[in-house]
């Protein structure tokens, strides 16, 4: 599978989507963006990590990232410019552009050497890969960007079965006005890989209440198995070499 990076329409769509939303996203996401913090409470982090989050936004997450982590250094590529713009702006107000960096770029396209970094410890998606058109090719290029020991770690909307079928109805048609699509299909193989007994694995699953969304770390094998299941037999993807 081809990992192009997609024309300058998403990008477009993007900005345009985010354009006036970036100056009150913040405030309006902590109200039904759940499980952020908790995943960011989970990393801990080692002195000098790398850690970089694709679809940085406002930047939101980054700058809680290098508070609690104040010895690693983090890393952040968004679609938007007008995001972009809104996130340098806080990373400066906060004082920490000595620890984060942030550019312009697709999920398919992450380059680690964009940064002048070989890899990266942790990747981080947050809420975005319910935004991302391609987002098996974006796992994919996350796996090739990490580091031999490197973790994934994934916060985003599930399935919402707990809200019943009118309020499953009602919470995707109103995630569609924003360009946002649940990913089921790698819930739906997460939940059957960690269901199953053959092995152990190195990850962990959590899914919140009433199946809203759920969070997933995992490493870099884990991830690719995954991604063998959600390809299924027939259509296999071509995985970037783990470093």
């Amino acid at each position: 599978m081809s990992l192009a990076t997609p024309g300058a329409g998403h990008a477009q769509l993007m900005d345009e989507v985010y354009r006036h939303q970036r100056y009150f996203y913040d405030f309006t996401r902590k109200y039904y963006l759940f499980g952020r913090d908790r995943l960011i409470g989970r990393l801990a982090l080692a002195p000098r990590e790398r850690v970089i989050e694709i679809g940085c936004g406002t930047a939101r997450n980054l700058i809680c990232m290098a508070r609690h982590y104040p010895e690693a250094y983090f890393f952040g590529i968004d679609a938007s410019e007008q995001m972009l713009d809104t996130a340098r702006r806080q990373i400066a107000g906060a004082g920490l552009g000595s620890r984060i960096k942030v550019a312009q770029g697709y999920a398919e396209g992450l380059d680690p050497a964009q940064f002048g970094v070989p890899d990266f410890e942790r990747v981080v998606f947050s809420y975005s890969l319910s935004m991302i058109p391609d987002w098996q090719g974006a796992l994919a290029t996350a796996l090739g960007s990490l580091a031999p020991q490197g973790r994934l770690h994934v916060v985003d909307f599930a399935d919402f079965a707990g809200l019943g079928s009118c309020g499953q109805a009602i919470m995707r048609a109103w995630l569609r006005r924003f360009h946002v699509e649940p990913r089921t299909a790698i819930l739906t193989h997460l939940e059957m890989v960690f269901d199953s007994k053959e092995a152990a694995l190195d990850g962990s699953l959590e899914i919140l209440r009433a199946r809203y969304a759920f969070i997933f770390e995992g490493s870099a094998g884990l991830l690719s198995q995954i991604l063998t299941y959600v390809a299924g037999a027939t259509q296999p993807l071509e995985f970037p070499t783990v470093r």
